[in-house]
């Protein structure tokens, strides 16, 4: 199967990202696998789920582990990953 239905990566990636909100403990290796599961099968990762991890050290962000503010002047929503100190920034102008 190398050549996979699309739909069927979709929802792979889906169920990983479900998973790793609800289990902390393993969601470092879920976000792990999504990540493979996307570049294998050349799919792009939804914005929603992209959005949940960070992307230097491609930990889960959760309110454990990350601070989150907006910045009213360039309309943009900053995450800052307490593990490695960088800031992902994702804008939210329509």
């Amino acid at each position: 199967m190398r050549y996979p239905n699309k739909k069927i990566v979709e929802e792979r990636i889906e169920i990983l990202f479900n998973e790793a909100e609800k289990n902390q403990d393993y969601a470092d290796r879920y976000v792990f696998l999504a990540r493979k599961l996307s570049m294998r099968y050349n799919y792009k990762i939804p914005k929603k789920y992209k959005i949940n991890f960070c992307k230097k050290c491609y930990k889960y962000l959760s309110s454990s582990n990350c601070v989150v503010r907006t910045d009213p002047k360039t309309k943009t929503l900053n995450k800052i990953c307490l593990n490695c100190k960088h800031i992902n920034r994702t804008g939210y102008r329509k």
